[in-house]
Formats: structure tokens, C-alpha cells, sequence
């Protein structure tokens, strides 16, 4: 059996990693699981999902991306901590032992592919065959599952060394204190760091220290990010003599874009925030969704599809329940700050909503559904 010399893989350790750890996961379970009910609810949700409050979204899913980020290095020190147990000889000792070791294994691969994958979902590179939404969502639950066993299994041990006042705990040498201390210090800092430099792309205070985030909260078309451009949507050029806003209900209707900024105009202040973690607060001007489908005799509780002048992607039909038709501050929105919308931000309209996801606020809109 290989030898370790280092004095701090011990349990004490251990546990004191695995607090901050098991922290970082359970916010970051939380939120995911918050993000995915959001952007892509079942049918029995759809109407009751809330959009108050306006910032909901841009706190939860900042929230998520940062414990996730917060995690990795979190991770990397949980597992340097216990990584001689790997070595041990036999493997198996027992049933129980080997169920164990299993309960670990799937621990630890759920965990990495995770924080991993999650990482690389910030920078939208995805060199995997699968899609990534639904898979990440599904190995989430493996995830907590396995941390919630091991948690059991391990109660009595983490008991012993979850602090030095706890009943039973076990003595550790003296000498290990300083070093232990340092290293728990050393840990903390890390964490620190890779927060302070990427969470100012949702956190805009810290936005100056946003150095390693992949956006900027500022850098993008009219003082906006944009994830995915017009060229990237194939939506190269829009004819405003031609387009038409077709609203289908009850009393259909077509409007161009003149007679659509002959509307009653109106100015609300909503975040961009994307699942990527980025968000960022714009003025936003336009006509409200619910004077659109009142003209159109939209009954109160209707839901509302969305389609979008882009031909693919999965996201170029979108469904809004009532709680988001019938808000006053959802718009198809015509201006961003002042301006016309850009070609990258939708124009010639796109639809803006509180408490919701960016890839749901969908751009370059050409037709609303009363459903």
C-alpha cells in the first residue's frame, strides 16, 4: 500500500471541507432546479408560474452559476483531502464496504461532470454529443441523491470532527492545527477569488473584477451582451415595409410597424438574465402584451405563443402563461435605452418579461397566438 505523508487527509478535514462543499451544492440544487422549472416548465405549471419578483430570475440563476463556479475548487480540496482512501487494499472488504466505495464513485463522477459541464455551459461550448439541459438536470438529482447518502453513511464520522466542542469528537495530533488552518485559509481564498472575478457579470457592482466571466455586463450591442446574434439566428435583414405583427384570437388582426408604434407606448426598467449566469438591467420601451391581446378578445386566463421570424433553434416558439401575458411591465418591446432595437437585439420587436429567462425573451417576433 503506497504511503501519504501529508498529515491532513484526515476526517477533521474532511469534514470541514465538506461543510462549505455541501453549502455550495445545496444552493447550487436549489437554483437549478428553480431554472429549469422556469425555462421549461411542465403543462401543469405553465399558468402559475409567477412573474414577481421582476429580478427573480437574475438573483437565482446568478446565484447558481456562482456556487457552481464556488464549488470547483471546493471540490478539488474535498477530494485531496480523502484522495489515499482511493488506494486502499483490498478494495472490498465486505458487501457493505463495496456499496460504499460504489455510493462514492458515483458521488464523485456526478459531482465532477456537473461543476464541469455547467462550466463549460457559461461559455456555450458543448463537445458532447447529448443536449445538455436535460441530462444536466437528470444528473443533478444522481447527484443529490448520492451526496445524501453518503451523508447518512458518514453521519457519525462527521459528527465526531464537525467541530472541536462536538460530543465524541476524536483527538488529532496538536501540531496539525496551524497546518490545518492555513490550508482551510488557502481553500477560502481560492474560493474567493474565482467568485470576485467572475460574479460581476451578474452582480454589477463587481463588474470591474469581471475578468474571467465570459461576459461583460457592458460590452455588447447598445451597452447590452447578446448571446446569440442575428447572423447566428440566420436573421440578416428585416424589411420593415413588409414585416407584420399577425396576432391571432378571437378578433385577429395584422399591425405593421408603423401602426404598432402608433400604440400607447410605455417604459419599464427589466434585467436581461441569462442561464449562463450573465444578466444585466435595461430601459425598455414598447407596447404592453395584454392591450395586444385585449384588442385581439383574448379571454383573461389564455395562454400566449410566441414565434419568432427565426426559421431554427429551440427556442423560436415560446409560451408565456397568463401571470406573464397579463403583467403590466411585459412588452413587445420597440426601443432598448432610448434606441431602436438592434438587428442582434431583435429588432424590429421582442418580447420582454419579468422574472424570466433570456433565452424565453425571444427576438425578431413576427406572429402572437391566443391559446
Amino acid at each position: 500500500m503506497p504511503s501519504f505523508k501529508g498529515r491532513l487527509h484526515d476526517p477533521r478535514t474532511a469534514t470541514a471541507v465538506g461543510r462549505w462543499l455541501g453549502v455550495a451544492i445545496a444552493v447550487c440544487f436549489v437554483t437549478g432546479v428553480i431554472s429549469h422549472l422556469l425555462q421549461k416548465p411542465p403543462d401543469w405549471l405553465q399558468q402559475e408560474l409567477p412573474p414577481r419578483p421582476v429580478w427573480g430570475y437574475r438573483l437565482t440563476q446568478g446565484l447558481h452559476v456562482a456556487s457552481g463556479i464556488a464549488a470547483i475548487p471546493l471540490l478539488m480540496a474535498k477530494l485531496w483531502t480523502v484522495y489515499p482512501r482511493l488506494f486502499v487494499w483490498p478494495p472490498a472488504r465486505s458487501v457493505r464496504h463495496a456499496l460504499e466505495r460504489l455510493s462514492i464513485a458515483v458521488l464523485v463522477a456526478a459531482a465532477v461532470f456537473q461543476l464541469f459541464s455547467g462550466l463549460l455551459n457559461t461559455v456555450q461550448w458543448y463537445p458532447w454529443p447529448f443536449a445538455f439541459v436535460p441530462v444536466h438536470f437528470a444528473v443533478a438529482w444522481v447527484l443529490v441523491g448520492a451526496l445524501l447518502l453518503h451523508i447518512a453513511v458518514k453521519a457519525p464520522e462527521i459528527k465526531a470532527h464537525w467541530s472541536r466542542r462536538s460530543p465524541g469528537t476524536l483527538e488529532l495530533p496538536a501540531e496539525d492545527g496551524p497546518d490545518r488552518r492555513s490550508f482551510l485559509a488557502g481553500v477560502a481564498a481560492a474560493v474567493g477569488a474565482v467568485t470576485l472575478v467572475t460574479v460581476g457579470q451578474s452582480f454589477t457592482p463587481l463588474k470591474r473584477f469581471d475578468l474571467l466571466a465570459p461576459r461583460h455586463p457592458d460590452h455588447g450591442p447598445q451597452g447590452l451582451p447578446v448571446n446569440r446574434t442575428a447572423a447566428a439566428a440566420r436573421v440578416t435583414t428585416v424589411s420593415t415595409e413588409h414585416w407584420r405583427l399577425t396576432v391571432a384570437g378571437p378578433r385577429p388582426y395584422d399591425l405593421t410597424l408603423d401602426e404598432l408604434r402608433a400604440m400607447p407606448q410605455h417604459t419599464v426598467t427589466l434585467p436581461i438574465a441569462c442561464v449562463e449566469g450573465w444578466s444585466k438591467s435595461a430601459q425598455w420601451t414598447g407596447v404592453r402584451i395584454r392591450d395586444l391581446l385585449d384588442r385581439a378578445g383574448a379571454p383573461p386566463g389564455a395562454l400566449l405563443r410566441v414565434v419568432s421570424l427565426e426559421k431554427r433553434g429551440a427556442y423560436r416558439i415560446m409560451e408565456m402563461g397568463r401571470g406573464y401575458a397579463r403583467d403590466p411591465v411585459t412588452l413587445l418591446a420597440l426601443r432598448l435605452n432610448g434606441e431602436l432595437l438592434s438587428l442582434d437585439h431583435g429588432f424590429p420587436a421582442r418580447i420582454i418579461a419579468p422574472n424570466r429567462p433570456g433565452v424565453l425573451q425571444t427576438k425578431w417576433v413576427t406572429r402572437l397566438e391566443v391559446l
